[in-house]
Protein backbone atom coordinates (compact mmCIF):
# COMPACT_ATOMS: atom_id res chain seq x y z
CA UNK A 1 0.00 0.00 0.00
CA UNK A 2 1.32 3.18 -1.08
CA UNK A 3 2.32 6.30 1.65
CA UNK A 4 -0.48 8.32 -0.12
CA UNK A 5 -3.23 5.64 0.10
CA UNK A 6 -2.47 4.99 3.92
CA UNK A 7 -2.44 9.08 4.24
CA UNK A 8 -5.97 9.26 2.33
CA UNK A 9 -7.21 6.29 4.16
CA UNK A 10 -5.99 7.44 7.88
CA UNK A 11 -7.15 10.72 7.11
CA UNK A 12 -10.96 9.81 6.14
CA UNK A 13 -10.78 7.17 9.33
CA UNK A 14 -9.42 10.27 11.57
CA UNK A 15 -12.63 12.80 9.71
CA UNK A 16 -15.15 10.26 10.36
CA UNK A 17 -14.21 9.66 14.07
CA UNK A 18 -14.35 13.42 14.53
CA UNK A 19 -16.97 14.10 12.53
CA UNK A 20 -18.99 11.66 14.58
CA UNK A 21 -18.60 12.45 17.98
CA UNK A 22 -18.34 16.36 16.97
CA UNK A 23 -22.01 16.20 15.67
CA UNK A 24 -22.99 13.67 18.36
CA UNK A 25 -23.21 16.03 20.99
CA UNK A 26 -21.58 18.89 22.87
CA UNK A 27 -20.37 16.16 25.50
CA UNK A 28 -18.57 13.72 23.23
CA UNK A 29 -17.19 16.75 21.68
CA UNK A 30 -15.83 17.86 24.74
CA UNK A 31 -14.14 14.75 26.02
CA UNK A 32 -13.02 14.22 22.34
CA UNK A 33 -10.83 17.14 22.55
CA UNK A 34 -9.88 16.47 25.98
CA UNK A 35 -8.23 13.38 25.20
CA UNK A 36 -6.73 14.44 21.72
CA UNK A 37 -5.44 17.26 23.85
CA UNK A 38 -3.71 15.10 26.70
CA UNK A 39 -2.25 12.76 23.50
CA UNK A 40 -0.90 15.79 21.62
CA UNK A 41 0.83 17.41 25.16
CA UNK A 42 1.98 13.96 25.79
CA UNK A 43 4.03 13.73 22.41
CA UNK A 44 5.28 17.40 23.01
CA UNK A 45 6.63 16.76 26.20
CA UNK A 46 8.52 13.32 25.15
CA UNK A 47 9.41 15.57 22.36
CA UNK A 48 11.21 18.30 24.44
CA UNK A 49 13.27 15.96 26.66
CA UNK A 50 16.29 17.98 28.12
CA UNK A 51 14.46 21.01 26.75
CA UNK A 52 12.79 24.03 27.58
CA UNK A 53 9.03 23.29 27.27
CA UNK A 54 6.44 25.81 28.85
CA UNK A 55 6.13 27.75 24.75
CA UNK A 56 5.71 24.27 23.13
CA UNK A 57 3.37 23.14 25.32
CA UNK A 58 1.09 26.40 25.22
CA UNK A 59 1.66 26.42 21.66
CA UNK A 60 -0.24 22.61 21.84
CA UNK A 61 -2.84 23.63 24.57
CA UNK A 62 -4.11 27.04 23.07
CA UNK A 63 -5.74 25.34 20.21
CA UNK A 64 -7.57 22.24 22.15
CA UNK A 65 -8.67 25.31 24.21
CA UNK A 66 -10.25 27.88 22.27
CA UNK A 67 -11.51 24.77 20.18
CA UNK A 68 -14.02 24.24 23.43
CA UNK A 69 -15.40 27.62 22.37
CA UNK A 70 -16.32 26.63 19.37
CA UNK A 71 -19.23 24.22 20.34
CA UNK A 72 -20.68 27.19 22.02
CA UNK A 73 -19.71 30.22 19.27
CA UNK A 74 -21.60 29.97 16.02
CA UNK A 75 -22.94 32.53 13.47
CA UNK A 76 -25.33 33.12 15.89
CA UNK A 77 -23.76 34.14 18.97
CA UNK A 78 -23.96 35.55 21.17
CA UNK A 79 -26.88 32.98 21.90
CA UNK A 80 -24.59 30.46 22.91
CA UNK A 81 -25.87 27.50 20.83
CA UNK A 82 -24.07 24.39 20.58
CA UNK A 83 -22.46 24.37 17.16
CA UNK A 84 -19.56 22.29 15.84
CA UNK A 85 -19.90 23.41 12.30
CA UNK A 86 -16.96 25.34 12.33
CA UNK A 87 -14.72 22.90 13.83
CA UNK A 88 -16.35 19.94 11.20
CA UNK A 89 -15.63 22.60 7.91
CA UNK A 90 -11.93 22.96 9.48
CA UNK A 91 -11.35 19.48 9.46
CA UNK A 92 -12.30 18.24 5.89
CA UNK A 93 -10.41 21.47 4.60
CA UNK A 94 -7.30 20.29 6.45
CA UNK A 95 -7.80 17.00 5.51
CA UNK A 96 -8.08 17.67 1.66
CA UNK A 97 -4.91 20.56 1.73
CA UNK A 98 -2.80 17.88 3.85
CA UNK A 99 -3.69 15.06 1.17
CA UNK A 100 -3.56 16.62 -1.89
CA UNK A 101 -0.26 18.76 -0.97
CA UNK A 102 1.66 15.13 -0.01
CA UNK A 103 0.11 14.05 -3.34
CA UNK A 104 0.98 17.04 -5.51
CA UNK A 105 4.33 17.48 -3.68
CA UNK A 106 5.71 14.15 -4.51
CA UNK A 107 5.23 13.37 -7.66
CA UNK A 108 5.75 17.28 -9.24
CA UNK A 109 7.95 18.86 -6.24
CA UNK A 110 10.86 20.78 -6.90
CA UNK A 111 11.22 24.28 -5.17
CA UNK A 112 11.08 23.15 -1.07
CA UNK A 113 9.50 25.50 1.03
CA UNK A 114 11.89 25.36 4.04
CA UNK A 115 14.39 21.97 3.15
CA UNK A 116 16.14 22.72 6.14
CA UNK A 117 13.26 21.99 8.64
CA UNK A 118 11.10 20.22 6.34
CA UNK A 119 12.45 18.63 3.02
CA UNK A 120 9.51 17.35 1.52
CA UNK A 121 7.53 20.02 1.27
CA UNK A 122 7.69 22.32 -1.97
CA UNK A 123 6.04 25.14 -3.01
CA UNK A 124 4.18 22.43 -5.84
CA UNK A 125 2.69 20.79 -3.18
CA UNK A 126 1.47 23.45 -1.29
CA UNK A 127 -0.14 25.44 -4.59
CA UNK A 128 -1.76 21.97 -5.40
CA UNK A 129 -3.02 21.65 -2.12
CA UNK A 130 -4.62 24.89 -2.00
CA UNK A 131 -6.43 24.52 -5.23
CA UNK A 132 -8.26 21.56 -4.47
CA UNK A 133 -9.03 23.19 -0.81
CA UNK A 134 -10.87 25.60 -2.52
CA UNK A 135 -12.54 23.40 -4.82
CA UNK A 136 -13.96 21.49 -1.77
CA UNK A 137 -15.48 24.57 -0.71
CA UNK A 138 -18.69 23.69 -3.49
CA UNK A 139 -19.22 20.83 -1.95
CA UNK A 140 -18.98 22.00 1.67
CA UNK A 141 -21.58 24.48 0.96
CA UNK A 142 -24.16 22.15 -0.07
CA UNK A 143 -23.68 20.31 3.36
CA UNK A 144 -22.87 23.82 5.54
CA UNK A 145 -25.16 26.70 5.14
CA UNK A 146 -24.45 28.60 8.37
CA UNK A 147 -21.42 30.03 6.67
CA UNK A 148 -21.50 31.82 3.62
CA UNK A 149 -19.65 31.21 0.09
CA UNK A 150 -17.61 34.33 0.18
CA UNK A 151 -16.15 32.67 3.58
CA UNK A 152 -15.90 29.41 3.07
CA UNK A 153 -13.66 30.41 0.24
CA UNK A 154 -11.30 32.62 2.47
CA UNK A 155 -10.90 30.06 4.86
CA UNK A 156 -9.97 27.80 2.39
CA UNK A 157 -7.46 30.21 0.86
CA UNK A 158 -6.02 30.74 4.73
CA UNK A 159 -5.93 26.52 5.88
CA UNK A 160 -2.56 25.67 3.67
CA UNK A 161 -0.76 28.99 5.24
CA UNK A 162 -2.00 28.00 8.69
CA UNK A 163 -1.36 24.40 8.44
CA UNK A 164 1.89 24.95 6.70
CA UNK A 165 3.11 26.62 9.66
CA UNK A 166 1.97 24.26 12.27
CA UNK A 167 3.37 21.27 10.35
CA UNK A 168 6.41 23.28 10.26
CA UNK A 169 6.68 24.05 13.72
CA UNK A 170 6.21 20.63 14.79
CA UNK A 171 8.95 19.58 12.60
CA UNK A 172 11.04 21.89 13.81
CA UNK A 173 11.08 20.46 17.19
CA UNK A 174 10.90 16.85 15.64
CA UNK A 175 14.24 17.85 14.12
CA UNK A 176 15.47 19.36 17.52
CA UNK A 177 14.61 15.97 19.35
CA UNK A 178 15.97 13.90 16.43
CA UNK A 179 13.06 11.82 15.60
CA UNK A 180 10.77 11.53 12.12
CA UNK A 181 7.66 11.45 14.05
CA UNK A 182 5.79 12.33 17.41
CA UNK A 183 4.55 8.69 17.32
CA UNK A 184 3.59 5.38 15.87
CA UNK A 185 0.07 5.27 16.73
CA UNK A 186 -1.49 6.31 13.29
CA UNK A 187 -0.24 4.76 10.23
CA UNK A 188 1.29 7.21 7.11
CA UNK A 189 0.74 9.95 10.02
CA UNK A 190 2.78 8.82 13.07
CA UNK A 191 1.58 9.84 15.93
CA UNK A 192 -1.63 12.38 17.58
CA UNK A 193 0.76 15.44 17.07
CA UNK A 194 1.59 14.69 13.23
CA UNK A 195 -2.14 14.25 12.70
CA UNK A 196 -2.99 17.65 14.48
CA UNK A 197 -0.34 20.06 13.91
CA UNK A 198 -2.10 21.60 11.02
CA UNK A 199 -4.85 22.40 13.20
CA UNK A 200 -2.91 23.87 15.89
CA UNK A 201 -2.71 27.61 14.22
CA UNK A 202 -5.71 27.17 11.81
CA UNK A 203 -8.21 26.62 15.05
CA UNK A 204 -7.32 30.10 16.71
CA UNK A 205 -7.18 31.77 13.18
CA UNK A 206 -10.85 30.63 12.49
CA UNK A 207 -11.95 31.72 16.02
CA UNK A 208 -10.70 35.09 14.99
CA UNK A 209 -12.19 35.16 11.77
CA UNK A 210 -15.71 33.69 13.37
CA UNK A 211 -15.60 37.23 16.12
CA UNK A 212 -14.44 38.90 13.42
CA UNK A 213 -18.00 38.01 10.86
CA UNK A 214 -20.17 38.25 14.38
CA UNK A 215 -18.79 41.89 14.58
CA UNK A 216 -19.51 43.08 11.19
CA UNK A 217 -23.10 40.93 11.20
Amino acid sequence: MSEFVKRVLSGILYVAVLWSATIYSQISFTVLFVILGLFCLFEMWMLRKGKPKLIPLIYVLTPFFIVQLFGFTDHNYPMKEFDSSPVLILLVLTWVFDSFAYLIGSKFGKNRIMPKISPKKSWEGFFGGMAFTVLSVYFLNIFFDSFSMNFLILLALIVPFTATAGDLIESHYKREAGVKDSGKLIPGHGGFLDRMDALMLSIPVLYLLINILNENT
